[in-house]
Formats: C-alpha cells, structure tokens, sequence
C-alpha cells in the first residue's frame, strides 16, 4: 500500500490539527510539516508509529531475517527441518528439567473445606 503524504506548514496545521490528527487514523496518512519550506516534523497515527518502530527493532534483532524465512521455506520443501532439533532436545542437552509432571505438586488444593461447627454451651 502507497504511503499518501501531504506536506503543509506548521502554520497551516496548528490551525487543522484536528482535523490533521483525524485523518492521520487512516493507514499510511502521513503530513510532513515545514518551516520556511524545510522539513521539520512528521504526524502520523500513534499505531502505525509503534508499528514501523517494532518493525525496526525486528530488522535490528534479525539483519538477516529474509535470508532466514528462505532457508526456512527450502528446508520445509525438502523436508531437512525434520532433522532440527526440538525445544525438548535442546532443553535436555542445556540441562534443563524436561517437561511432564513434577515430582512434587504445589498449589492450592481444588476441594472445599467443610466449615466447623461451633460448640454451644
């Protein structure tokens, strides 16, 4: 999807930013504000700001990510995934308890209590 921009002084949106603060709500609405015809700011909808951020913080993570998702893909195709190993593999071979039922169990028992009665006198 096309990003739609529209460019506008600051002027001009400290006099529509209500209406500049609706419109940036529909997806890839962006308003560039100038000041002496330079570039100054940008407004766009809090979601998609979060959106591009955690996008950035991905590619950041993971620089290598399409390479990943086709290597990936070739060994699903080929069937080399079925000799990857587990969660539970690599759980036993880094020492961690494997999953199941504990020795011991902890909690709150699941049975109500009868009340008391109390002793008249």
């Amino acid at each position: 999807m096309t990003t739609i921009k529209t460019t506008i002084s600051i002027t001009e949106a400290r006099k529509r930013i209500f209406d500049i603060a609706k419109e940036v709500q529909t997806p890839n609405k962006v308003y560039t504000l100038t000041s002496d015809g330079k570039p100054k700011a940008v407004i766009m909808s809090a979601e998609e700001y979060e959106s591009m951020i955690e996008t950035m913080e991905v590619e950041r993570i993971f620089p290598d990510i399409d390479k990943d998702i086709a290597e990936v893909k070739r060994a699903i195709k080929t069937g080399e995934y079925k000799k990857w190993p587990t969660l539970s593999d690599l759980k036993k071979d880094w020492g961690f308890a494997a999953a199941g039922k504990p020795e011991k169990k902890y909690g709150v028992h699941s049975r109500n209590k009868t009340k008391s009665k109390k002793k008249s006198r």
